[in-house]
């Protein structure tokens, strides 16, 4: 495949495996809600950062509820940071492919750059005697380092390094081998700081440590528990407690209280919600922090002592600059009538707009000779009204892939309101001949910034023009968000044309990650398995096991999010422990994530050998999207399957359909395909030398490829021409002895507003021959066996196994799938 474009990740110059974990977690965001927060020095006001820009708001009581914004681009502002005199702000700036440091005048609101070194730098704090700046910066190895910048009028001098870097050598999973240093806060004497950091940590994000504000003082622990990026630690001026924010024992973060010392932690607030990045009054009197209680970010106060919580709701924005309203309108274009969707609103800088009460959201990467920032989005119901500055605006809708996409330029005037009514028209229907999509990999809750509720997915779903959305519940480190929602029956929100169904996703370290589907009594848990330096070190339950336990439930087992790249077993220096093969050997698997989040050609190549050697291996799709994050690859649905199975919807008969493979894949093109009249899943009985396929394309954006593959090889191109877009043909194949044949389509880019690494499609196969037809897949049995070779020999040397009966059970399995691969291997 050729990949003309570059689509890279956000921030691509940080060495962190796991981008989607620190980027949501830990980088900041935008929100239309404020997402981080700083007091004035006389505690009368704070500055919030908010819709990516600073707002300051006063907290008087005849003001209280008024936001005036205090900056105006260039790119989004983000962490603010009041100085200690009052006078100025430091603050961090997205912008240019960075995170710069900038600081604000407040007298003048005069902007200036105060560090731009080509890294990502986050999380200002001024020294107590406002003379140096700590901060966190990637500007090291692209790891996260803390720094100390003497301050020199309005800009910083030369940054040191304080933090050693060191190489941990533990066999960490989800974080780097190097330990990070994040969230410093000083001492009120300005002599110390204590920060967050995984040092001596296998698992999670590590504690806080105290040190000397000095480079390279050594560091010792003040409190241990697993912070997951988020835990932000603030000293108070009386030099004796800690304010932190922590999901100790439960699903969501509280504000906590410890010593600085490292006394026994106790908890400040409570409530099902999230409670985060939390600063202490200048008189430690109350507490400002970021809630996310209402679905979207707002800003709360707390009184210590006293507990008394109050929103500050903000009824009023005061701009810098003239502004317009732009108000979007959505219908079809056959009926008239609105139509939920997802809208894209971009300005003539770059940046993106919301409605002040939306969910702003924002894709993962981006191709930078297209765009200068990553595309923004929030989903609407088909009506939204949109505050931007007087000037062009560029809109793209879409709802779902069976609609084109709409766009338009819009020219936005100063004080007044501009109406754009956007007309989609659709290009196919699916539902008429029974066909409905599915997103089979989606988790509700991940700890990120909103708070979603099966409403808010119920209400993305009809945006997208999805049918059925799986919550996979599924742990965030040591804890499982969603779990609380399991029934074992579909969600109450659920309609004739829309199920929400709250299912499992397993995580372990080791065999790779599967979806556990139609589960009628109970989440397996722990959940997880092969993490080293946890209870659950052990390569037990694999799999297999694990599957047995799902089908025990009358549920189905899939692998999710299966290959970035093509397996190679003689690559010795790339782990290969994925347990595809057995699984599928021994009759585990019911479905495969053809198209998810993972390169879907690389995916797809493993399918086909396994569909050569005769396993019966339907095509499913998800799209790993965590619904209440600010930044994702994708929206939900993004990577969808279309399932043959009718309206009104029904759980167990759309299983059954996924699972006899009446199914085609997708993130953007829809398919049709017959082989002799017979469509996916399908079966033709009757040898013929050649055989009549009919093909269909319809695509919201232009492809490069669609072909008919079989037995794993291009049979037939058919062209594409005009827009590429679509195709209507029937051909005629030849069956050269061929089992099996899908169809797929591609592009050799990334194509907007299909977020994903390249548009993708394909059907599940239509079988030629009958079920006892010979499977003899020669070279493609050699691969598997040796992929089973590596598998052994790892499951052997893991020290993780609690017993010797485990171990030995697990590779009898390995043993039962060498047996099978060896049996297909010749006629």
């Amino acid at each position: 495949m050729s990949v003309e474009a570059q689509r890279e990740t956000v921030l691509k110059q940080i060495a962190e495996p796991h981008n989607y974990y620190f980027r949501e977690m830990y980088l900041p965001q935008v929100t239309t809600g404020p997402a981080w927060v700083t007091w004035a020095p006389d505690g009368r006001s704070v500055i919030v950062a908010m819709a990516g820009e600073l707002w300051r708001l006063p907290l008087g009581a005849d003001s209280l509820g008024t936001a005036v914004q205090l900056t105006s681009g260039p790119g989004y502002a983000h962490q603010p940071e009041w100085s200690p005199d009052g006078t100025q702000v430091m603050y961090a700036v997205y912008l240019d492919d960075q995170i710069e440091l900038r600081t604000l005048e407040l007298a003048t609101l005069t902007s200036r750059t105060a560090l731009r070194n080509g890294a990502v730098n986050t999380e200002p704090r001024w020294s107590p005697d406002g003379k140096a700046v700590a901060f966190v910066s990637t500007a090291y190895e692209g790891r996260f380092h803390v720094f100390l910048a003497p301050v020199q009028g309005d800009t910083l001098g030369p940054p040191i390094r304080l933090t050693e870097d060191h190489d941990s050598g533990l066999p960490r999973y989800y974080y780097s081998k190097y330990d990070h240093y994040i969230s410093p806060t000083w001492s009120p004497d300005g002599k110390e700081l204590i920060l967050v950091s995984n040092r001596g940590k296998t698992w999670g994000g590590g504690g806080f440590w105290r040190m000397a504000a000095t480079p390279g003082s050594p560091m010792r622990p003040v409190h241990d528990e697993e912070t997951t990026w988020r835990a932000r630690p603030d000293w108070s001026l009386d030099g004796k407690r800690l304010l932190y924010s922590s999901y100790l024992g439960r699903q969501r973060n509280q504000l906590w209280l410890t010593t600085a010392d490292g006394g026994d932690p106790l908890q400040l607030t409570y409530g099902d919600f999230d409670l985060v990045n939390a600063r202490w009054s200048p008189d430690s009197r109350r507490v400002a922090a970021i809630s996310n209680e209402g679905g979207n970010t707002s800003l709360v106060i707390v009184t210590v002592p006293g507990g008394e919580r109050t929103t500050v709701t903000i009824a009023r924005r005061i701009y810098r600059s003239p502004m317009g309203r732009l108000a979007i309108r959505v219908v079809d274009a056959a009926t008239g009538q609105l139509l939920p969707a997802r809208i894209s609103v971009t300005l003539a800088d770059g940046r993106t707009a919301a409605p002040d009460d939306a969910w702003l959201q924002a894709d993962d990467g981006f191709d930078r000779r297209e765009r200068r920032y990553e595309v923004g989005y929030f989903h609407s119901g088909g009506s939204s009204t949109l505050t931007v500055p007087a000037g062009v605006a560029h809109i793209e809708v879409t709802h779902g892939m069976e609609y084109r996409v709409g766009r338009a330029k819009v020219a936005v005037a100063a004080g007044g309101t501009t109406t754009e009514t956007l007309r989609l028209t659709r290009m196919m229907t699916l539902a008429d001949s029974g066909w409905t999509s599915g997103d089979l990999h989606v988790h509700m809750n991940y700890g990120g910034h909103y708070l979603a509720t099966p409403l808010t997915v119920a209400s993305q779903a009809r945006a997208e023009g999805l049918n059925v959305v799986e919550n996979l519940i599924v742990n965030k480190e040591d804890r499982v968000p969603d779990i609380a929602r399991f029934t074992g029956k579909p969600d109450p929100v659920s309609t004739g044309d829309f199920l929400l169904l709250h299912d499992q996703e397993y995580h372990t370290s080791w065999w790779g990650h599967t979806g556990l589907l139609g589960l009628t009594r109970h989440i397996v848990l722990p959940g997880y398995a092969g993490y080293l330096g946890t209870p659950v070190a052990s390569l037990f339950p694999d799999n297999a096991t694990v599957a047995d336990q799902a089908h025990a439930q009358g549920g189905l087992f899939g692998y999710v999010h299966p290959f970035d790249s093509y397996p190679d077993p003689a690559d010795t220096t790339t782990a290969l422990n994925s347990e595809l093969p057995v699984d599928v050997a021994l009759g585990k698997l019911d479905y495969f994530e053809v198209v998810g989040f993972s390169d879907h050609l690389a995916t797809s190549r493993v399918w086909y050998q396994l569909l050569n050697c005769g396993f019966r291996l339907p095509a499913g799709a998800g799209t790993d999207a965590m619904t209440n994050f600010a930044s994702l690859r994708g929206p939900l649905g993004t990577n969808r399957v279309y399932v043959q199975s009718g309206l009104p919807l029904d759980r167990g008969r759309w299983y059954a359909a996924l699972k006899a493979g009446k199914t085609f894949a997708t993130n953007g093109p829809l398919l049709r395909f017959t082989l002799q009249g017979q469509g996916p899943g399908g079966q033709v009985l009757v040898e013929a030398k050649v055989l009549t396929a009919r093909v269909t394309l319809r695509s919201l954006v232009p492809l490069d490829h669609l072909e008919l593959i079989g037995n794993g090889q291009v049979v037939a191109t058919i062209p594409l021409t005009g827009d590429r877009m679509s195709a209507d043909t029937t051909i005629t194949i030849a069956t050269g002895g061929k089992r099996w044949f899908v169809l797929r389509a591609y592009a050799d880019q990334a194509v907007t507003p299909v977020l994903d690494i390249y548009p993708f499609a394909t059907t599940s196969p239509v079988y030629v021959g009958g079920p006892s037809s010979g499977t003899a897949c020669g070279a493609d049995a050699d691969y598997f066996l040796r992929w089973l070779d590596r598998l052994e020999t790892g499951a052997r040397a893991h020290p993780g196994w609690n017993t010797s009966a485990e171990r030995r059970e697990v590779l009898d399995r390995i043993r039962q799938a060498r047996e099978e691969f060896e049996r297909r291997r010749a006629p």
